[in-house]
């Protein structure tokens, strides 16, 4: 009866088969429906849809050139590949984008490894990515899973021959029909990497530098906000009096007047006509202060002894509808003079350990609706569990500049998921603010959460821990492991990727400039790294103040958060 009365409340679902509607409560909730295998399938399919899938392009070979070639059989296989993602629009097919599948696809066919036949389409290969990484986002190791010939002893020569040097396969290994490389892994490991002069705090004339101070005093906590940043208390009194004042004291009173107007206003002197748009350290343009008496640069690791000032020189350009004033050239040498202050920073071991700290504060499963994009508190894919999250105590030196190295071991990530954790961590470390911050970004309430720049973003290797078993012991397959590729991979990493890290922020400052976006946004959004806490940061929808936080998040056009790693 029971049954029968449910189905008379719920006429629109009756003679259909397995709705909620056909039974009881107490039988539906009883039901053992495998919720897992259900969101894996969905979010494959959601990956799968995009253009050059759903919309195949004509096969490029004639049709006689098809029926030429002999058949030959395909086999189910993961790859194993690195690449450098500089340049290309990220990692999965996009029609006639410049993507890393695009490419390797396309070396497939040329290499003999997919038939002309099948060259129109890659449904018909099956292919699957392990991580679809973001725009410009490397890896040094990632999996393809699909159907290739690999009859040829030298596949995996011929396929790298096809491929440009930012791109390559370490192995081709055989696998079970049913292998999906996506469904298989079990966790990733990401690398991020990062100058260490992040974790200077906001320069005190900067908007958020006032109001840290502002409303730390106001709730009572100037003194253990203090106390957190005692290793760096004098840092930019000492960059004012060495690197600032000779060049404002080289300018007459009305430019003077004027430079320090335009210093620490709203439009930060970074952004005053593009002038942040290229540097260079090699032929400077302009006289730099005089480094004389300055002590030699350090190499050494760990080495917190201050270093020459690095010589930095900025690429002036015309802005619109006016002529270069000695404004600008002033404004101009500040910007490196503050650069080359940055470059020359060593961070001390108290910073990395409350670095630390803070990475710590995400181990477990939490609720990371707050670092991702169009995801709700209530969306259970809004929990996401951390194995791991460390900082290498030991930093590197990289020419000028002091690099952190911070790795995460997670069993997957959403949309910028990783580069707003580091974002966090980072910002509340060079802020002073308590830890507690963490654990509030996990609650219901909207953080304005800003993402690192992608550049320093790196995935490392997926683990296939439980697929790994299953083919030793039963299949009679090799498990999937790069650590065989271990000399070959670090080789490419260090010319393709590091190489390319490091290059890039030579001549671009996109750390530099993306605090200084954050420091001179003039906003509340970003005042919960205050003693305030949210009841200071309340986000306001009304006015176009939602979009221009996102526009500031450079999230305003992300519309699939699960279109994407990191």
């Amino acid at each position: 009866m029971a049954s029968g009365e449910a189905g008379q409340g719920s006429g629109n679902n009756r003679g259909k088969k397995g709705k909620k509607g056909d039974r009881g409560r107490g039988e539906w909730s009883r039901t053992k429906v495998d919720k897992r295998k259900r969101h894996d399938e969905y979010k494959e399919f959601k990956r799968r849809k995009i253009s050059d899938i759903d919309n195949p392009k004509a096969n490029p070979f004639s049709k006689e050139e098809i029926e030429a070639e002999s058949r030959r059989p395909k086999r189910k296989v993961a790859v194993m590949i690195g690449y450098a993602g500089t340049g290309y629009k990220g990692m999965q097919l996009n029609g006639d984008e410049e993507t890393i599948e695009r490419d390797l696809f396309q070396a497939f066919v040329k290499a003999g490894a997919i038939s002309k036949a099948n060259a129109d389409d890659p449904r018909k290969s099956s292919l699957a990515r392990c991580a679809r990484t973001d725009k410009g986002v490397h890896a040094a190791g990632n999996v393809i899973s699909l159907k290739l010939i690999i009859e040829d002893e030298d596949i995996v020569d011929k396929i790298n021959e096809a491929l440009p040097p930012q791109i390559r396969v370490w192995g081709i290994q055989r696998t079970n029909n049913s292998y999906n490389c996506y469904q298989y892994c079990d966790s990733r490991w990401y690398e991020y990497l990062m100058p260490s002069y992040c974790l200077l705090p906001p320069h005190p004339q900067s908007f958020l530098g006032k109001k840290l101070v502002e409303v730390n005093k106001e709730y009572g906590a100037e003194e253990e906000t203090n106390a957190r940043l005692a290793d760096v208390k004098d840092w930019w009194s000492e960059v004012e009096e060495k690197d600032i004042k000779p060049i404002l004291a080289g300018l007459d009173e009305e430019t003077r007047a004027a430079v320090l107007e335009s210093l620490h206003s709203e439009q930060a002197p970074e952004e005053n006509a593009d002038e942040s748009k290229k540097a260079e350290s090699t032929q400077p343009a302009v006289e730099q202060p005089s480094s004389e008496n300055a002590e030699p640069a350090t190499t050494n690791e760990g080495d917190n002894a201050t270093p020459q000032r690095p010589a930095v020189v900025l690429e002036t350009v015309q802005p619109k509808r006016r002529e270069l004033g000695p404004v600008d050239f002033a404004l101009r040498d500040i910007k490196a003079a503050y650069i080359g202050a940055k470059r020359a920073y060593r961070v001390s071991p108290e910073r990395i350990q409350r670095l630390q700290e803070a990475l710590n504060q995400y181990v477990g499963t939490n609720n990371f609706h707050n670092y991702t994009v169009q995801k709700s508190h209530g969306d259970p894919s809004s929990k996401r569990h951390i194995r791991s999250f460390v900082v290498n105590p030991k930093p590197i030196i990289i020419g000028d500049t002091e690099w952190l190295s911070l790795k995460v071991h997670g069993q997957s990530f959403m949309m910028h998921q990783i580069r707003k954790m580091v974002g966090l961590a980072t910002l509340m470390v060079r802020c002073g603010t308590t830890l507690d911050r963490i654990k509030e970004s996990y609650g219901p309430q909207k953080m304005a959460i800003p993402k690192m720049p992608g550049l320093g973003l790196l995935l490392e290797r997926p683990v296939f821990e439980n697929y790994n078993k299953r083919a030793t012991e039963t299949l009679g397959r090799e498990d999937i492991d790069f650590d065989r590729y271990e000399e070959k991979l670090e080789a490419f990493k260090q010319e393709q990727i590091y190489s390319r890290i490091f290059g890039v922020e030579e001549k671009e400052n996109s750390f530099h400039s993306f605090f200084s976006q954050i420091d001179q946004f003039r906003s509340n959004h970003f005042l919960w790294l205050t003693a305030g806490g949210m009841k200071v940061a309340t986000i306001d929808k009304s006015n176009g103040k939602l979009q221009d936080v996102d526009k500031q998040l450079g999230d305003e056009d992300e519309e699939d958060p699960e279109g994407g790693e990191g």
